[in-house]
Parts: C-alpha cells; sequence; structure tokens
C-alpha cells in the first residue's frame, strides 16, 4: 500500500491497484501539488460534508467515473448531482474489490455551504475511516474533537497509520491528539488539517515531540509518499 499526503486532509491510497482519495480538497488548497484537472482516482471517501473536505468530488468523480462512498446523507446529496455513490453510516462495514471501508464516530459537524446562495445544507453525522487493504489498516480520523472511543478503535483494530487533525479551533489541538495517537495504540501518526488556514496555524514536529515513546510521528510535505 502507498499512501501519499496533499496538504489539509487530503491522502491519496493506492491498493489492490485502485487509487483511492480522502476528502479532496484540491481547488482552494494552497497546500496541495495536485491538480484537479489531471487527477485520475478510482474511488472518493469523504469524512463529512464541509466544503473544504468535499472539495473536488463531484467534478473528480464525473470525470473519473469514480464512486463516492460517504455517510448516508451526504452521499444522497451528491447523488443528486449525478455521481455514482456508495452510501454508508457510522458502524457499518463494507467490503469492497479496493479494500474494506468503515465508519467510524467522529465529533464535529457536517453541512454543505452554498454561498452563492448563502444556504447550508445539512449533509449528516461526520466520521472517521477505517481502511483495510493488503493487511494494512489505516485511520483519517476526518475532523474531531478527542473523545474516549478512540480507546474502542485501538482496541479493535491493529492501526498501522493514523492521519490525526492537530489545527485546534475546529478540531483536536496538538495537546488532544497526541492523547488520541495513545488510546488508538497507532505505529505511526501523521498530522493532518493544520496551516490551510491561519486560524489553524500549528507546528506539526512539535506535536511529534508530545507522542509517546513507540509511536512514530511522521511530519509530511505535502506530495510525500510513503509505503506500508
Amino acid at each position: 500500500m502507498k499512501l501519499t499526503y496533499h496538504g489539509h486532509s487530503v491522502v491519496l491510497i493506492e491498493a489492490n491497484g485502485k487509487k483511492i482519495i480522502i476528502d479532496p480538497f484540491i481547488t482552494g488548497n494552497g497546500q496541495t501539488t495536485l491538480n484537479a484537472e489531471e487527477l485520475k482516482v478510482d474511488v472518493i471517501l469523504l469524512t463529512h460534508g464541509h466544503n473544504d473536505h468535499v472539495g473536488d468530488t463531484v467534478q473528480l468523480a464525473k470525470k473519473n467515473d469514480a464512486t463516492v462512498v460517504a455517510p448516508f446523507e451526504l452521499a444522497t446529496f451528491l447523488g443528486w448531482k449525478g455521481v455514482n455513490v456508495h452510501p454508508m453510516h457510522i458502524g457499518g462495514a463494507h467490503q469492497f474489490d479496493f479494500g474494506t471501508v468503515k465508519l467510524t464516530q467522529a465529533f464535529h459537524g457536517s453541512a454543505y455551504v452554498e454561498e452563492e446562495n448563502q444556504k447550508i445544507v445539512y449533509t449528516g453525522m461526520p466520521a472517521g475511516i477505517l481502511f483495510t487493504a493488503e493487511e494494512k489498516t489505516i485511520y483519517h480520523a476526518g475532523d474531531t474533537a478527542l473523545f474516549s472511543d478512540m480507546k474502542v478503535i485501538g482496541e479493535r483494530n491493529n492501526v498501522d497509520v493514523a492521519f490525526l487533525p492537530i489545527g485546534d479551533n475546529f478540531t483536536m489541538g496538538p495537546e488532544d491528539a497526541a492523547v488520541a495517537a495513545s488510546w488508538l495504540k497507532a505505529r505511526k501518526v501523521v498530522p493532518i488539517h493544520y496551516n490551510t488556514f491561519p486560524v489553524i496555524e500549528q507546528d506539526p514536529k512539535a506535536f511529534v515531540a508530545m507522542l509517546e515513546s513507540g509511536i512514530e510521528g511522521k511530519v509530511l510535505s505535502s506530495g510525500v509518499t510513503f509505503n506500508l
């Protein structure tokens, strides 16, 4: 399995011959080196409906005939826009040909803002994602506060890599994310959702220094790939 971080919360997974992207916020993301016009993906996984996570989903899905996997209400909303969707919900898992996806809870909001209409569209509950393929498991927490059931996620899953938000203000800050890493018993932790906007500026190296001994913190520049 190959994992590439592309800034904010964007993670590209290559597994079982497929390209799977999580939360493809590309246009307007000053951290990413991706070009939505050129990107080839097979599957899009979404944690919630905020614009900085849905991002370029509709364009990418239509251009690539990609399947969008998302919480039910968000999947329904995107299906109305003409994309192929597979709806799921928190606690549910599904085995696809590219791997197994299970949605976990996340403590956040989920709504799509249509600026031109000054309209907010409710898109259901936010989620985290457990993705398993090629005998490896990654956990993408989405946007979330620290919550005690992360201990359960850690007890019931062998998490090889956890992608955790550290930006504070809208999500966990570094201190809470370090606690989350401990509870998840993750072997590796990659900080995400920071420095995209002034209000979420953080020092990722300071976060890594907070991690318990035995947990490897990986600060990744946008576009950097590593193998599991």
